[in-house]
């Protein structure tokens, strides 16, 4: 299935936007394991509409709703099913779409594919708010991985051409715990201000911005992974795909190491509080497929949210003439924004997958 990841821990997502709900399971979870619904229901809310300037002003509570595994507050060993009822769906806003795609949407490929029955409303199930789901089962398995010392952070590392501050070489959870806490999650509160600006300008203009998103993993022991097609960049790459609007990730320094000589680029080892590190990370804590110790780095490439406020080019693809379009409906100047705690969720499942694979690191 297309809407489905993980090998031991296994998440399925359902629904369109604008359907009855939206929701998730979740197989594979070991029993036992207590759920702070509270501290869910807190994660869940960082990526909710309707809260800053920043978002759509589309207004979802996004509190799940659990149909099956969990009892008494703890996972029983059986599929957890979560749903989220959609509350404020303003339908008539897409009424033409399979007549006159949106540009840089799937309705043309999703009308290719599944023909003239496919659910287009507020982008049907292609739809970012088919990241709440993503967010139910993350959030949980991020509650999972802390238990054993390994914590998850991200925040926004750019937006359009305005930069930010990078991670430390060793973030720590305080620093996590504080920048999620802000209306735009940066480690450097001047750079955010800048950020904040271009896409207050761009929405003032009807428009979108695009942005990265820099995430980091620490506590992960050294040794987990394979080499190959399924190493840790392969596994967290392919779930971040699964994000809507992703149009890229790099690992540690990424495309910036083609520009770089091998002595620049190499992490000399050292030993550190009897500890065998690296003195720089380069890597992004990962060689061959293998952690090594250090902190889990990745970036992600989000593109300008498509939904715009300025007439388009498109087809009519009953009539094969040229057209425009206007979107209508309420859209976030910036996906980027809301979707930091999807990038954290969807890096917790990748990695709570790897180790419930290799069990008895678990």
């Amino acid at each position: 299935m297309s809407s489905k990841y993980g090998k031991t821990l296994e998440i399925s997502v359902f629904g369109q936007s604008h359907g009855k709900a939206i929701g998730v399971n979740i197989d594979g979870l070991p029993s036992g394991e207590e759920i702070d619904i509270e501290k869910l229901y807190e994660f869940m809310g960082r990526r909710a509409p309707g809260k800053s300037d920043f978002a759509t002003k589309r207004s979802e509570a996004d509190l799940p709703v659990f149909l099956s595994g969990i009892e008494n507050g703890k996972t029983c060993g059986f599929p957890i099913c979560a749903i989220i009822e959609n509350k404020d769906t303003r339908s008539t806003d897409y009424a033409g779409l399979s007549k006159t795609p949106r540009p840089s949407h799937a309705d043309y490929t999703a009308l290719l594919r599944y023909g003239e029955s496919v659910d287009l409303r507020g982008g049907g199930h292609f739809s970012g708010r088919l990241t709440a789901p993503l967010c139910i089962a993350g959030g949980i398995a991020k509650q999972i991985l802390e238990r054993r010392g390994i914590y998850i952070g991200a925040q926004i590392l750019s937006v359009g051409k305005e930069n930010g501050e990078k991670f430390p070489l060793y973030p720590s959870k305080e620093l996590f715990d504080e920048t999620a806490k802000k209306e735009l999650p940066t480690v450097n509160d001047e750079c955010g201000k800048k950020m904040a600006e271009v896409i207050r300008l761009a929405a003032k203009d009807a428009d979108s911005v695009g942005a990265k998103i820099e995430c980091a993993i620490i506590g992960l022991p050294a040794g987990i992974g394979s080499p190959m097609f399924d190493g840790i960049e392969n596994r967290i790459a392919q779930a971040i795909f699964g994000i809507p609007a992703v149009k890229g990730i790099e690992f540690g320094a990424g495309f910036e190491s083609a520009e770089m000589l091998g002595s620049e680029n190499n992490d000399p080892f050292t030993v550190k509080d009897g500890v065998i590190v690296t003195e720089t990370n380069n890597c992004g804590g990962i060689l061959g497929g293998i952690s090594n110790g250090m902190p889990i780095v990745f970036t992600t490439a989000f593109k300008p949210t498509p939904s715009i406020g300025k007439e388009q080019r498109t087809v009519d693809v009953k009539t094969m003439e040229n057209t425009t379009v206007t979107v209508k409906g309420r859209h976030d100047p910036c996906i980027a924004v809301r979707a930091v705690p999807v990038v954290e969720a969807v890096a917790a499942t990748a990695i709570l997958d790897m180790l419930l694979e290799e069990s008895e690191v678990i």
